[in-house]
């Protein structure tokens, strides 16, 4: 009978480094600089942002925590990274923060391809505006029986350089999504001719057709 080991040389050795190791983001633990132009007031519960674009706020939940480590840097911290709900919270905000600083300074911008036999689009006065408020509104045509027509929000800009394009422009990020969004579902890019509207570099892979 041979003799058997002992049971503490069979047992596999793992690393507990991982589990000894502090959870942290990786998004919200990078510190965020800013221009001079940019003037950050943070409160209790809100952070904002005042550039040569405008004003907006940033909502901040009690356990966060904004520091200057540098005269044009600021970092975001949380009370407890291990914590689920404050580790997510921590990306966001700091996302959110580095979006509205370069929405007051830069802005945002997409554009919108029109794809399509006869797709055009056009910028012109909104007749159904309220009296005194000059509004405007997107005509579009995009294949159906009738045109599209869209209004456009005060905070957003559009522009039609070509007939086939429409560029957006906003200082939220956010809201020039939807409103990006709210265009593209009057005509959906399909994938068997590749007609629609497209946004940014937005691409769809051609179907061939089944042929009986």
């Amino acid at each position: 009978m041979l003799p058997r080991p002992p049971l503490s040389s069979l047992t596999r050795s793992f690393s507990t480094s991982a589990s000894l190791g502090k959870h942290v983001s990786h998004i919200g633990r990078n510190p965020i600089k800013y221009p001079p132009s940019v003037v950050l007031t943070p409160t209790a519960t809100e952070l904002t942002v005042t550039g040569p674009l405008g004003t907006t706020s940033i909502p901040l939940r009690p356990y966060m925590k904004i520091t200057n480590p540098k005269p044009d840097t600021i970092a975001v911290t949380v009370d407890d990274a291990e914590v689920k709900e404050q580790r997510q919270m921590w990306g966001t905000t700091r996302t959110l923060i580095a979006n509205a600083i370069q929405g007051m300074t830069e802005g945002f911008t997409v554009p919108l391809y029109l794809v399509g036999v006869g797709f055009r689009a056009a910028v012109e006065a909104d007749p159904r505006a309220a009296a005194g408020v000059k509004a405007q509104r997107i005509n579009m045509k995009v294949g159906h029986s009738h045109n599209i027509v869209v209004a456009i929000p005060p905070h957003i800009k559009a522009e039609v350089p070509i007939p086939t394009k429409i560029v957006l422009s906003c200082t939220d990020k956010h809201q020039l999504g939807l409103f990006a969004a709210k265009i593209r579902e009057y005509r959906k890019p399909e994938p068997y001719k590749g007609k629609g509207i497209f946004v940014g570099s937005e691409m769809i892979r051609i179907k061939s057709v089944k042929k009986k």
